[in-house]
């Protein structure tokens, strides 16, 4: 019988018709369960990664230039002023803030002791454009140490500003004394230095003379090429140093690092 077809087929309409109209719903955020579905989350931006610092400058041979070094070209208008690493790094701060108010570069020969007691010291000098080296480790009379101790004491300074800076360190000078012995000077070469670096100017800073007399020790003998010893950690040295900077510019010399003194 003909009626049987065509009920089918209006059965198989009908429920299309409510199929369709469930989608509709559905896509519309009409209630259906894929309304709640929360969109996918945005893949999280990676963060840069923050670049390790350079390592520190290590020590160069300078060719013509003797084992031990107290003084660059005295033809040229550069001068290095020196300290030693050491005493409260507030001083030490303060005498970094002024070189740099007057353009100047400084290198400081760090202790290995100070250093453990105070490493951010190390990035703080080498991040201002200063120079960084070894001034032993426990700052004794190295010149009458037994050759072991005495090369103890510069490899343990070494050891530290290489962990810290990658690097021993530009310089090495001996502590208490000018001038290094030959055995020192050949121990420091076997710890990788070049050249033991001296001074040709003494500051006298660390007997607290008052800043006046600072400035009368450095600029009384001061010339070109001149490698003046200073100090951290005293406060007339940090009062000292506007004038003196002051005086070096109007005798037209300027303050370098040691490595650049020694650079033609």
């Amino acid at each position: 019988m003909l009626c049987y077809p065509d009920r089918r087929t209006a059965l198989r309409a009908t429920a299309a018709v409510a199929a369709g109209a469930l989608t509709a719903a559905c896509g519309t955020g009409g209630g259906g369960p894929s309304a709640s579905r929360p969109a996918p989350a945005a893949p999280a931006t990676p963060k840069a990664a923050v670049p390790a610092p350079a390592p520190a400058p290590a020590p160069r041979r300078f060719p013509g230039q003797p084992v031990e070094i107290a003084h660059g070209p005295r033809d040229h208008p550069k001068v290095a002023l020196t300290f030693h690493g050491n005493g409260d790094p507030a001083t030490g701060r303060a005498v970094l803030a002024e070189a740099e108010k007057a353009g100047a570069r400084i290198t400081v020969l760090a202790i290995g002791t100070w250093l453990d007691d105070h490493p951010d010291m190390a990035r703080r000098i080498l991040d201002g454009g200063h120079e960084l080296g070894n001034h032993t480790h426990h700052h004794l009379a190295i010149n009458a140490l037994p050759e072991t101790e005495a090369y103890a004491e510069i490899t343990g300074c070494a050891q530290r500003l290489k962990r810290l800076t990658g690097s021993i360190g530009t310089w090495f000078r001996p502590s208490q004394t000018q001038n290094a012995s030959p055995l020192v000077q050949k121990l420091a070469q076997r710890a990788g230095y070049p050249h033991v670096l001296s001074y040709d100017v003494d500051s006298l800073d660390f007997t607290s003379p008052g800043a006046a007399a600072v400035i009368r020790n450095v600029t009384g003998t001061i010339h070109g090429g001149s490698v003046v010893s200073l100090h951290f950690g005293y406060a007339d040295t940090v009062d000292a140093m506007p004038p003196l900077l002051e005086e070096l510019a109007r005798r037209k010399l300027r303050a370098v690092t040691t490595t650049e003194l020694l650079t033609p």
